[in-house]
């Protein structure tokens, strides 16, 4: 069984803020991220920095073991405490975020140890992917030597590219749209207001 990871660890720098507990319709982009993911995964963990981050969230927690490593932290806690078959890691400021797309993904995933998109250009998304167990030493090791780039763990493992031609209609150009900047979220509310 795959279990949806909803990464929300990170400092939202760029931001100045929170970027997750602000709000899209309504609703804060964790929250909604926890919403879409539950109704398709059997099984959602929203990985934090501690436990003591997001004590109203509705979902259960993995915390960062290796503090302040990005987003490899939160894939090295959800492989080590949840990872049995399998993990779908999602940024949970991708708010366009499909989690039906993202279980065709985990179908495409196969034996290898990651299925990720790639769009057009030829760049991989590697916070909308499947992780397999399998890849636990290697990331152990690259959290050992201070390495934290999702980038370098691309490079020794069984990939799976995902293209809009296996996605078909699932396929969405904004699905990927992520939110790091005020600019960012203001542009996203004109657009649904």
């Amino acid at each position: 069984m795959i279990t949806a990871v909803i990464l929300a660890g990170g400092k939202s720098s760029r931001m100045g803020r929170d970027k997750l507990l602000m709000t899209l319709r309504g609703e804060t982009l964790l929250d909604a991220a926890v919403r879409r993911f539950s109704a398709v995964f059997d099984r959602v963990f929203v990985s934090v920095s501690d436990f003591e981050k997001y004590p109203e969230i509705k979902a259960d927690k993995v915390a960062d073991i290796y503090k302040n490593c990005g987003p490899m932290g939160g894939l090295h806690a959800a492989l080590t405490h949840i990872g049995t078959g399998g993990i779908f890691l999602v940024a949970a400021d991708l708010p366009f975020s499909d989690p039906v797309a993202a279980k065709k993904i985990v179908e495409l995933c196969g034996e290898n140890d990651i299925a990720l998109m790639r769009d057009p250009q030829g760049r991989y998304e590697p916070l909308f992917a499947c992780y397999k167990p399998s890849l636990l030493p290697a990331v152990e090791q690259m959290l050992e030597k201070g390495n934290h780039k999702m980038s370098a763990l691309l490079a020794g493992a069984r990939i799976r590219a995902v293209t809009e031609a296996d996605l078909g209609p699932l396929w969405k150009d904004n699905m990927l749209v992520n939110i790091n900047r005020i600019e960012d979220y203001e542009s996203l509310i004109k657009l649904n207001d």
